[in-house]
């Protein structure tokens, strides 16, 4: 048994009969020939129900909206970032040398691909049924750390909401820089809200990810007060 395999039982309570499938749920597109992103894009698509029905079942009051923000919380990329580098998921995630040499083995963004990876490695593994208690080890606490779902709207939803209330105009978003390869770069965006003389800049993996926290910083500075 490899040391993945013994992490996974151990930590999953899972063992994969194909230890194929969990050497490629675990190969980084840097290594170079078969890599994690099709099980990517399948585990992706089982976590995704996965959760849903956990949710369905948890919160048999909530109407579809609030079940769509409590999805989209758990399954953010932050969130299975910070769930896997919680697992120590990094110590088996195969790199190429250059991930390797800039810390790829700790980066959220990779370990989340990796996780929803894993998940799918064990769907086509085991079938759904294997599937469900390793996605209750995964989240059922944070179940019961979920705030209100009005919360859980994205900042740039939030801030545009404000604005609206307000009667002001809608933020300016703008790339002010972006750097690194094609397959993993980091975008700086700017987010101004004019009228309100308040400006602020974040840095994300995706230009989506940039916007929502640049949008959280300015409702930060709004709801201090640091403005014009």
């Amino acid at each position: 048994m490899s040391a993945a395999e013994r992490w996974l039982a151990d930590t999953l309570g899972y063992a994969c009969a194909d230890a194929g499938l969990l050497t490629d749920a675990l190969t980084h597109r840097s290594l170079g020939g078969p890599n994690n992103e099709r099980l990517e894009f399948l585990g992706d698509a089982v976590l995704s129900f996965i959760v849903a029905e956990l949710l369905y079942r948890e919160f048999p009051g909530a109407d579809e909206g609030a079940l769509s923000r409590y999805r989209a919380s758990m399954v953010s990329g932050e969130v299975l970032g910070t769930i896997a580098l919680d697992l120590g998921l990094g110590n088996h995630v195969r790199l190429g040398e250059g991930e390797l040499k800039s810390g790829g083995f700790r980066r959220k963004s990779i370990l989340a691909d990796a996780l929803e990876a894993l998940i799918g490695a064990i769907y086509l593994d085991g079938g759904i049924e294997a599937v469900r208690p390793v996605a209750e080890r995964l989240f059922r606490g944070r179940l019961t750390e979920l705030p209100e779902a009005g919360q859980l709207k994205d900042p740039k939803t939030r801030l545009q909401e404000r604005l609206q209330g307000q009667g002001r105009p809608l933020p300016a978003y703008a790339v002010t820089a972006s750097w690194g390869e094609p397959h993993d770069q980091t975008f700086r965006v700017s987010c101004e809200v004019a009228s309100l003389g308040i400006a602020a800049e974040a840095e994300g993996s995706s230009r989506r990810r940039a916007e929502q926290e640049a949008a959280r910083r300015v409702l930060e500075k709004i709801e201090t007060g640091e403005h014009t």
